[in-house]
């Protein structure tokens, strides 16, 4: 008898065939879904059971058993979601050494007892077996447990929520395996259950038939109306052109600020070129004092006669507004026609019509003369 070969294996221990394209491809997978109750393979794990010997909770707890406890849990299993997985692990993680079996009702005993599902009964078949947590799937599951179907599966323990559940005038159906010491509780996973998916569902329902619509489906596939699927291609239209314009427009934007940088490099290159720094300081000194100038303001004037601003220069327009007849001014050079000549002829536009300040040679017109001579003495004076 020659010794085992502990030498490590070869490259050539690995080699790799090609499958025949006749053979089935289950043979060969590593994971596969969980049998049926009525495939071969369930039917040998359960004749191996010697369901003789009892397993109570204690024993299953500890894991001192000779053979593997099997745990059943049962439900619709539609739409299935974290919370059915979940629960599944629950069960199959409650002892240490499970072969967890799970039971799924059919279409007809689901819609009489429950409702409609959304999936059908070979869906939700599906959905379950293959589930890692799952050993073992009945189909067409009872709704409520015999103790025939019980011996029948070889079943040990029963995996459920701890919430009482009522059915045909009792208050709770695991009550009896409660008191037989053959229920295990599972916990519910809060926030999520087919009914809360279903009523988001319902909730956003245009949206969904909008994109079902979108994906090629029918109205009649969707049991839509001829009025609706025109309002819901509609819409999808015009989100496609909300969609599409918002594309362009950022396109253009992003197009028009690149431009932009491009255009003010341009300018700064050539006005750093037009105007450097020397040049620009040149063009500072040449306008700095022109800039002062303006910016400073005027100068008040040096004094005033009668509230009119008189330079000290203007000596000779001064003089002829300065000039009084004799008998204020003690000359007799001087004499009232010369101011009337030289100064109101710049108020003319304010004179009585009847003043005739240009015609000396007239001598009728002596006697007004004096008494405008008067007039005038008493206005300057005033």
């Amino acid at each position: 008898m020659s010794e085992p070969d502990d030498s490590p294996p070869t490259s050539q221990m690995f080699e790799y065939k090609m499958l025949p394209l006749h053979m089935d491809f289950k043979e060969f997978t590593i994971c596969k879904p969980a049998p049926f109750s009525c495939d071969e393979e369930a039917i040998l794990e359960r004749e191996r059971c010697d369901y003789t010997k009892r397993i109570t909770y204690q024993m299953a707890r500890s894991g001192q058993t000779n053979r593997r406890v099997r745990v059943y849990a049962d439900g619709i299993y539609d739409l299935f979601h974290q919370g059915h997985a979940r629960q599944l692990m629950q069960a199959k993680n409650i002892f240490p050494n499970v072969y967890l079996i799970v039971g799924v009702c059919n279409d007809e005993l689901t819609h009489r007892m429950k409702g409609r599902t959304v999936m059908n009964g070979f869906e939700r078949y599906e959905g379950v077996r293959h589930c890692r947590y799952v050993d073992e799937v009945v189909q067409n599951a009872p709704w409520t447990l015999s103790d025939e179907f019980l011996e029948n599966n070889k079943i040990d323990f029963v995996a459920h929520d701890d919430i009482p559940y009522g059915h045909g005038g009792q208050d709770d159906i695991y009550a009896p395996l409660k008191a037989r010491g053959m229920f295990v509780a599972t916990e519910r996973t809060e926030g999520v259950s087919t009914s809360d998916i279903v009523a988001r569902i319902v909730k956003d329902y245009d949206l969904y038939v909008r994109r079902n619509l979108a994906r090629g489906y029918s109205a009649k596939e969707l049991n839509v109306s001829f009025l609706s699927e025109k309002k819901f291609r509609l819409q999808n239209k015009m989100d496609e052109l909300k969609s599409r314009g918002k594309r362009e427009l950022t396109k253009v934007k992003g197009d028009i600020i690149t431009k932009w940088e491009e255009k003010s490099r341009e300018f700064i290159d050539t006005f750093l070129l037009l105007f450097g720094r020397e040049r620009l300081n040149h063009l500072w000194n040449e306008s700095k004092g022109k800039l002062i100038q303006a910016l400073s303001p005027p100068g008040s004037p040096s004094g005033s006669i009668n509230g009119d601003d008189l330079d000290a220069d203007a000596n000779d327009s001064s003089d002829e507004y300065l000039e009084l007849p004799t008998e204020y001014s003690g000359g007799s050079s001087s004499s009232l026609n010369g101011i009337k000549k030289r100064s109101f002829r710049s108020v003319a536009g304010s004179l009585p019509d009847d003043y005739d300040v240009d015609d000396d040679d007239n001598e009728n017109d002596n006697d007004n003369d004096d008494a405008f001579d008067t007039e005038f003495v008493e206005r300057r004076s005033n």
